[in-house]
């Protein structure tokens, strides 16, 4: 089913997946972009000058002009703004949930009168905490400790998550929460381990992992990725109301295995150095996706191999 004619507004749309759903869609519909730009992955790609393109430089905090900035008429949400990022949730953790809960209701606050089809929210597969084995949406989250500064980022999704279905409950938005699992690829800005491992081997530099390297996680394609996204859109009369796991079981890795990988499919002479863990960390993260094959149709594609390959060539001729 083709996406066309539609008005859609992108928080966050400057970042990695904001500029993939950018790409997607914009030949045949009109979007908006609302973002901050502290992350900026649309300079890798020709969209800003693309005439189905509205940019507008605004904070997610900025109430007033947040809500100036979305049309009357606005047909589906994608709510990807956020502050993300490991060290982020150390180095600004008041940021964080600021962003996060705060903006999230500010967004919501702003469209809840309005006559939309869709608002998708991205979560994250944070919230099922340190050990996620082949997790359900249904099943219980698990935040940590609250004094540990490493569950600032779950918890402040989740919060803003149960706020985005509290509004779907009573004021009917239309509401469908992803919950991402460990997104790679092209034009990806930040602290993924996939883009700092390529980036460190194709410089032939040391590879550091954290602890053992035993902690282990399914990594999904960017493209794989979009298509899970997609599917929502397209069958968002049964999917409203719903929280989805998008992520790909079968391509899961040790974070060593992931580094070793790296270091072969790039031809590089880069060593494999362990270092002691100072933060705590996911030691195991794996999605199940049974939710999103039954209602959706959602099936990863691409296998781990490949969807490497693809991004080590994305980086070497694009060095960052």
């Amino acid at each position: 089913m083709q996406i066309s004619d539609k008005k859609i507004f992108i928080t966050g749309g400057s970042g990695f997946i904001g500029s993939w759903l950018c790409s997607r869609l914009i030949k045949d519909n009109k979007i908006i972009i609302y973002d901050n730009e502290t992350r900026d992955a649309l300079k890798f790609s020709d969209l800003r000058q693309h005439k189905n393109l509205t940019y507008i430089k605004g904070d997610i905090l900025n109430k007033g002009l947040l809500k100036k900035s979305i049309p009357d008429k606005v047909d589906i949400i994608f709510h990807l703004a956020a502050i993300a990022g490991v060290s982020s949730y150390y180095k600004i953790p008041l940021r964080t949930m600021e962003v996060n809960i705060l903006g999230t209701y500010n967004l919501l606050e702003a469209v809840k009168d309005k006559d939309l089809e869709l608002f998708l929210d991205f979560s994250t597969s944070e919230v099922y905490g340190k050990i996620a084995r082949h997790v359900k949406e249904r099943d219980n989250t698990s935040q940590g400790d609250t004094s540990d500064m490493r569950w600032t980022y779950s918890i402040s999704k989740l919060a803003a998550e149960k706020l985005c279905h509290c509004y779907h409950a009573e004021y009917d938005i239309p509401v469908v929460s992803i919950r991402p699992f460990n997104i790679y690829g092209p034009r990806q800005v930040g602290e993924g381990a996939v883009q700092i491992f390529i980036s460190s081997a194709l410089k032939n530099e040391d590879i550091y992992v954290d602890g053992s390297g035993s902690q282990v996680r399914a990594w999904c394609y960017i493209e794989d990725f979009i298509e899970g996204t997609m599917k929502c859109v397209e069958k968002r009369g049964s999917a409203v109301g719903n929280i989805f796991n998008i992520g790909n079981p079968g391509a899961a890795v040790s974070v060593s295995e992931l580094a070793e990988k790296v270091i072969q499919l790039s031809g590089s002479s880069s060593r494999l150095v362990f270092r002691k863990q100072s933060r705590t960390d996911i030691e195991y993260r794996i999605p199940d996706i049974s939710k999103a094959k039954e209602i959706l149709g959602f099936s990863p594609k691409v296998d781990l191999i490949k969807g490497l390959e693809r991004t080590i060539k994305w980086y070497r001729e694009n060095l960052i």
